[in-house]
C-alpha cells in the first residue's frame, strides 16, 4: 500500500546554543542530570521570521537510569565491498524532560545530539549545527521548530488561530498541511497486555549513503535515530516495541534497480529479501535516497508481517521526524492497521489533536503523533483473527555487546527488566542492577509471578481462533514459549472454513472485512450464476482485458460475491464502481454483490482468497478450487494419509507435532503423564484455574496420605491389642500343655501340629514360628490398606484436569 508522508518542511525557529558535551578527561565526570533549560523557548513567538542565538546548555546524562532509559538499536556487521554495516554505539536514549512529567525524548548521543523532545507545550527537533570549539569540548546545535509553508505564511500574517488545545505528550510534531505530497491532487492477560515486538532490518541504499557524506557510520546512525523515534511512538501507543535487529547500507551501489514508483521498487525489493536477505526478522524496510515520482512518500504490504514475501517497505529520504513518521505508517500497515474510510466518515475515528490529525490519515496541519482509537482496534483485530504470530517471540539475540537497562537478558545478566519505569511497573522487586535479588528466580514475563516461574503447565498465551494453538509455561523459563498456529490446511469455524497462515479462512470473514460487520457473503447460487458467465460482475480474473470465465468447479474461488455491503468500502481504492445484481431463487431475491478494491497498489481484494474453503477437502488457490491432498500439509513426524501426529496431536507452522493431553514424543506416540503439563492443544483452562488445579490436587495427595497414615496406624492399634490378648492366653495355656514334639507340616510353614486338628492353626504365640506368622499378618493388614501413591499427574487427572 502507499505511504502518506510531506516531503516539505521550513524552519519557525533556529536557536544555536553552545552545549557542552561529555569529552572531559575526569571519568567520574558528569553531563548533569537530565534534559533541561528548554524555557528560553517556550516564547516562540520572537523568534518567528528571524534567527537569533542564544547561550544555552542543555545537559543530558547517558549513565543515570533513573533519569533517561538506555534504549539499544542493534544493527549487525557486514563488512564486503558493497555492502557494510557496524555495530553502532549504545548512544539511542528515550526518557523525559526533568521535572516535566508529560514530556518525552527520543535523542541520539552519536557525533552530536540528534533527536526530538516535547517539553509539555512544544515539540522541538535538535542536531548539530556547526563546527565547535577548536579542542571539541563544544558544540553547535540548532534546536528549531518546523511547519508548513501554507501554516508558515498565514502565521506571519497573523490570520492562524492558536491551537484548540495543546497538542497530545508526544515527541514528533512538524508543520505540515498534509502528510501527502504537497503537489499531489487529492480526490490474553490478553495480547493486548503481552508486549510485542517488531524484529526489523533496514537496508539504506547508495543514495541514502550519498546524503550522508559517503560515510556508512553517519548513515546508520541517521537510520537508528528514525527507528528510535518510531519505537518510541509504538511503545506508548500500542505496546508494541520495534527492535532494530540487523542493518546493512550500501556504500557501493544498489542492488538492484530504485525506481522512481515506490510500488514497483516495493516489489523488487522483496524479490530480494526473499533470495538473498537470510537474516530472521519480522520485516525489513528500504531507506531510500531516492524522491519517489509520486504523489506517496512510500509503500508497503498490508498485514505483511512475518510473511517473507509481504513483510516488509520501502520509505524515500526526508527530515529524521518526517521519516519517523513515514516508518510508523509503513509499518502500521504491516501489522494490519488502517485507514478505515466508513468510520472515519461518520466521524467515530478521530485523534486528540485536531491540528495534527492521525498517523495513518491524510490531513493535519502538524505531522501527526498518535494512532486513532480505530487503529489501535484495527490493530487488536488483526492479532486476534490470528495475524502477526511472529510479534510475540521475544527477541533472543542482540548482535550488540550487551548492555544493562534494554529489556532483554544477554549474557552476563541474571534478568533484565527494562527502563526504570518499566522495572517500576513488573520486576522492581526481583532484579537489581540485572541481577536477580536473593530467593528470586525471575523478574518479568507471562510466566513469573513474584519472582517466581509459574508452574508448568499454566497457560500463558490463549488460542486466539480455531487456527491457534495455546503456550504453556515450561516451568523452566519465565517467557511464554514461541507463538505458533495450526499448519495451513486445517479446517476452522466449523469445518466452514480453512486455517492459512494462523488465520481462518472464509467468504463470510473477507466480506466483512471489506465492507463491514453488516457485510455477508452471497449465496452459493449467486457465484454458480454469475462467475461462471465471464464479466466484470463474475469472472475468475482478467486476461488484458478480457474477463476469464471461471469452470463450474472453481465458481466459488473467483469473484468475491457479498450481501448487504455499504457505498464505500472501509480500505483500499475502488477500481470502478459496485457491481450489484439480484438473482430469483425460489421465490425470493438474492443480493449479489461485489467490486474491485486495489490496496499495494495491484491486489485486488474483489476476489476470494488463497486457503478459502471452496468444498469438501479443497480449497482455493489462484482462482482455482485445488483437492487439498496437493498442497502437501501434512508433513509433521507420525503424519500418514489418514492421521496427524499418530493422531494425538496437531501439526503447527513449524512443522512440529504438538501433542494432546497425556501424549509425548516428536510423532505424539507415546504416553508420559506429564507431558500435558507442556502444551495441551486442548486445554480450555486459563491459567489461574490450571495453577488452583495443581495446587488442589497437591494439597489433595497430602490428604489422601494423612488418610493412609490414619488407617495404618488403626491396623497397628488394632495388633498390640491383639497381641495383649494373645499373650494372656498363652500365658494361661501353656501351664496346661503336655511336654510333647511339635512337628512341621511339609510344605506349610506356618502351621503347626501337635494335639490340634490337621490344617487348623493355633493361636499359642509360644513358638518364634508363630510371632512371625503374626508379624506377616501385620503386613498383609496393612498392605491391604495402603496402595500405591499416586503421582501428582494422575491426582490431577482425578481432580479433572
Amino acid at each position: 500500500m502507499l505511504m502518506m508522508r510531506p516531503r516539505w518542511w521550513i524552519s519557525l525557529l533556529c536557536v544555536y546554543g553552545l552545549m557542552h558535551v561529555g569529552h572531559q578527561s575526569s571519568p567520574t565526570a558528569r553531563n548533569g542530570d537530565a534534559l533541561s533549560s528548554l524555557k528560553a523557548l517556550r516564547d516562540a513567538g520572537r523568534f518567528v521570521g528571524k534567527e537569533d542565538t542564544v547561550p544555552l546548555r542543555l545537559l543530558y546524562n547517558r549513565h543515570n537510569h533513573s533519569q533517561m532509559t538506555q534504549d539499544e538499536l542493534s544493527t549487525r556487521v557486514k563488512a564486503s565491498s558493497s555492502g557494510s554495516s557496524q555495530g553502532g554505539e549504545h548512544c539511542y536514549y528515550q526518557g523525559k524532560v526533568r521535572d516535566i512529567p508529560r514530556s518525552f525524548v527520543a535523542l541520539s548521543t552519536c557525533h552530536g545530539l540528534h533527536g526530538m523532545f516535547f517539553d509539555g507545550n512544544h515539540t522541538y527537533m535538535i542536531e548539530p549545527g556547526g563546527q565547535g570549539s577548536s579542542n571539541g569540548d563544544v558544540r553547535i546545535h540548532m534546536i528549531y521548530k518546523s511547519a508548513g509553508q501554507e501554516g508558515f505564511n498565514d502565521l506571519l500574517n497573523g490570520d492562524l488561530p492558536e491551537p484548540p488545545f495543546p497538542s497530545p505528550p508526544f515527541p514528533g510534531s512538524k508543520v505540515v498541511h498534509r502528510r501527502k505530497k504537497r503537489q499531489a491532487p487529492r480526490v490474553s492477560r490478553s495480547i493486548v497486555d503481552e508486549t510485542k515486538y517488531i524484529e526489523l532490518m533496514v537496508i539504506n541504499d547508495h543514495l541514502m549513503y550519498k546524503k550522508h557524506r559517503l560515510s556508512v557510520g553517519h548513515t546508520n546512525n541517521y537510520a537508528k535515530s528514525v527507528v528510535n523515534m518510531a519505537d518510541m511512538i509504538f511503545k506508548e501507543q500500542l505496546n508494541t516495541r520495534i527492535v532494530l535487529v540487523a542493518m546493512e547500507t550500501w556504500s557501493a551501489d544498489n542492488k538492484f534497480n530504485i525506481d522512481d514508483d515506490p510500488m514497483v521498487t516495493l516489489r523488487e525489493f522483496m524479490k530480494y529479501r526473499k533470495d538473498f536477505i537470510k537474516e530472521k526478522c519480522d520485516s525489513v524496510h528500504l531507506f531510500s535516497g531516492n524522491r519517489f515520482h509520486s504523489s506517496w512518500g512510500g509503500a508497503s504490504y498490508m498485514g505483511g508481517v512475518c510473511s517473507l514475501t509481504k513483510g516488509g517497505g520501502v520509505n524515500e529520504y526526508g527530515k529524521t521526524d518526517e521519516m519517523a513518521i513515514t516508518l510508523a505508517q509503513s509499518l502500521g500497515q504491516n501489522i494490519g492497521i488502517f485507514s478505515d474510510k466508513k468510520r472515519i466518515l461518520n466521524g467515530e475515528c478521530k485523534c486528540d489533536d485536531r491540528w495534527s490529525g492521525c498517523i495513518m490519515d491524510d490531513v493535519g496541519f502538524y505531522l501527526p503523533k498518535r494512532f486513532s482509537d480505530c487503529n489501535v482496534e484495527e490493530y487488536h483485530n488483526f492479532l486476534n483473527s490470528g495475524g502477526g504470530a511472529c510479534l510475540f517471540n521475544k527477541p533472543l539475540k542482540l548482535l550488540d555487546p550487551p548492555i544493562c537497562g534494554n529489556g532483554f537478558v544477554e549474557p552476563g545478566e541474571e534478568c533484565d527488566c527494562g527502563s526504570p519505569a518499566e522495572c517500576a511497573r513488573e520486576g522492581d522487586n526481583c532484579c537489581k542492577k540485572c541481577t536477580l535479588t536473593q530467593g528470586s528466580k525471575c523478574s518479568n514475563g507471562l510466566c513469573c509471578n513474584n519472582c517466581q516461574m509459574e508452574f508448568m503447565g499454566v497457560v500463558c498465551r490463549d488460542a486466539v481462533n480455531d487456527c491457534d494453538i495455546p503456550e504453556n509455561c515450561t516451568g523452566n523459563s519465565s517467557q511464554c514459549p514461541p507463538n505458533v498456529h495450526k499448519m495451513d490446511g486445517y479446517t476452522c469455524e466449523k469445518d466452514q472454513g480453512r486455517c492459512f497462515n494462523g488465520r481462518c479462512k472464509t467468504k463470510d470473514r473477507q466480506c466483512k472485512y471489506i465492507w463491514g460487520e453488516k457485510a455477508t457473503a452471497a449465496d452459493k447460487f449467486c457465484y454458480e450464476k454469475l462467475n461462471i458467465e465471464g464479466t466484470e460482475k463474475g469472472n475468475c480474473g482478467k486476461d488484458k482485458d478480457t474477463w476469464i470465465q471461471c469452470n463450474k468447479q472453481d465458481v466459488h474461488c473467483g469473484y468475491l460475491l457479498c450481501s448487504n455491503i455499504s457505498p464505500a468500502p472501509r480500505l483500499g481504492e475502488l477500481q470502478g464502481g459496485l457491481t450489484s445484481f439480484s438473482v430469483a431463487r425460489h421465490s425470493a431475491s438474492l443480493d449479489c454483490s461485489g467490486a474491485h478494491v486495489l490496496i499495494d497498489g495491484d491486489t485486488d481484494l474483489g476476489y476470494v482468497e488463497d486457503g478459502t474453503a471452496c468444498g469438501t477437502d479443497r480449497i482455493c488457490f489462484n482462482h482455482k478450487c485445488l483437492p487439498i491432498q496437493q498442497f502437501n500439509f501434512s508433513t509433521c513426524p507420525g503424519t500418514t494419509d489418514k492421521t496427524i501426529c499418530s493422531g494425538h496431536g496437531v501439526c503447527s507452522n513449524e512443522l512440529k507435532c504438538v501433542c494432546y493431553l497425556g501424549w509425548a514424543g516428536e510423532d505424539c506416540n507415546s504416553t508420559s503423564p506429564l507431558s500435558y503439563l507442556v502444551v495441551g492443544p486442548t486445554a480450555s483452562v486459563s491459567g489461574i484455574t490450571s495453577t488452583n488445579i495443581i495446587i488442589g490436587a497437591i494439597v489433595g495427595s497430602i490428604l489422601f496420605l494423612a488418610l493412609i497414615l490414619a488407617v495404618t496406624a488403626w491396623c497397628y492399634k488394632s495388633y498390640k491389642q491383639r497381641r495383649y490378648v494373645e499373650s494372656e492366653v498363652h500365658r494361661r495355656f501353656c501351664r496346661q500343655m503336655p511336654p510333647g514334639d511339635y512337628v512341621t507340616k511339609p510344605g506349610d510353614a506356618d502351621s503347626f501340629y501337635s494335639d490340634m486338628p490337621p490344617g487348623v492353626s493355633t493361636n499359642s504365640g509360644c513358638s518364634s514360628k508363630k510371632r512371625s506368622a503374626c508379624l506377616s499378618h501385620l503386613q498383609i493388614c496393612t498392605l491391604s490398606f495402603t496402595p500405591s501413591i499416586p503421582s501428582i499427574s494422575q491426582n490431577i487427572s482425578l481432580f479433572g484436569f
